[in-house]
């Protein structure tokens, strides 16, 4: 830090896209991440200056407030979401710019968040069913290479309290890109599948799919989708023939980067209505997402 009050603005507001990425994995939702990291900086700036020259580093006091805002709204998040109509699926990531245009997105966002495996729709939808302290250990110490340590003074718990809280954390999740098929490999076969969609080839669609896959959508009940999983390739490909009759015909559909990997949406004029998500293992798709609650899409309809 320096002592000028313009540099110290700068250094902290260049925390903020280590910030959201951190809240936005614990969260799985962007606006929560965005809030929880705004009253992080809240927090900051209430402080008295001889309060904030006393912090030997801002950076890591507002990660620790943030992962300690994300924390109890984890607490609360998981009752709101007994309440939620049909499956709660995490906010997708567009193109890692948040949807906007290219020619407005600035040359380094401090806002943008960093993709990597850790944001795969497959990890984080496995986040959701941990508790909210195994959540966070996890996240903090296998993506964020915290010490045990230092998630022990977020959580309250003992370091070794936070080493058994990440173990068991781990033994939920499969670890990101073990079996996962190569990016190409995911890209063609997401190709193949938007084109036997368009075609309303079902026998192809059912060969595309692992006959075990799962298919899981997310209206909020704000918008008409299946409220279960769709369990098996061809009674998913027989629903995405019913999703196919009752699509409006000025509807595209489009290839597009959804949480780092390869994905669909559904477009209609500038409104994005649909986002499809992927997992694929040994060439077949295993699981399909489709968000479509239209508050987790604003970030993907053009401005």
């Amino acid at each position: 830090m320096t002592d000028h009050p313009d540099d110290r603005s700068a250094t902290l507001l260049g925390e903020r896209r280590q910030l959201i990425s951190l809240a936005y994995r614990l969260l799985g939702s962007l606006a929560e991440a965005e809030d929880a990291v705004q009253e992080a900086y809240a927090r900051w700036y209430a402080m008295s200056a001889e309060r904030q020259d006393a912090v030997a580093s801002p950076g890591a006091w507002l990660s620790t407030v943030t992962s300690r805002i994300c924390l109890d709204l984890l607490g609360s998040a998981r009752a709101r979401r007994e309440r939620y109509v049909g499956e709660w699926i995490p906010e997708p990531l567009p193109d890692g710019d948040w949807g906007r245009p290219a020619a407005a997105v600035p040359a380094d966002p401090a806002d943008r968040v960093t993709l990597d495996e850790s944001v795969g729709m497959a990890f984080l939808v496995a986040l959701e069913s941990m508790t909210p302290a195994q959540r966070v250990a996890l996240i903090l110490h296998d993506v964020f290479g915290y010490a045990f340590a230092e998630i022990a003074d977020i959580t309250g718990r003992t370091p070794a309290a936070c080493r058994e809280l990440a173990s068991a954390a781990r033994r939920r999740v499969r670890t990101p890109g073990v079996h996962a098929a190569p990016a190409e490999s995911q890209a063609d076969l997401v190709r193949s599948f938007k084109q036997a969609w368009e075609a309303r080839d079902i026998r192809t669609l059912v060969g595309l799919l692992d006959p075990a896959a799962t298919f899981t959508a997310d209206g909020g009940g704000l918008v008409t989708t299946t409220l279960h999983p769709v369990e098996g390739g061809d009674r998913i490909a027989q629903y995405m023939m019913e999703i196919s009759a009752a699509r409006p015909v000025d509807v595209t559909l489009l290839e597009r980067t959804v949480n780092g990997r390869p994905g669909l949406i559904a477009r209609l004029a500038d409104t994005t209505v649909a986002v499809y998500a992927f997992d694929v293992t040994d060439d077949r798709i295993t699981h399909i997402w489709a968000v479509r609650n239209p508050e987790k899409l604003r970030p993907w309809t053009r401005p």
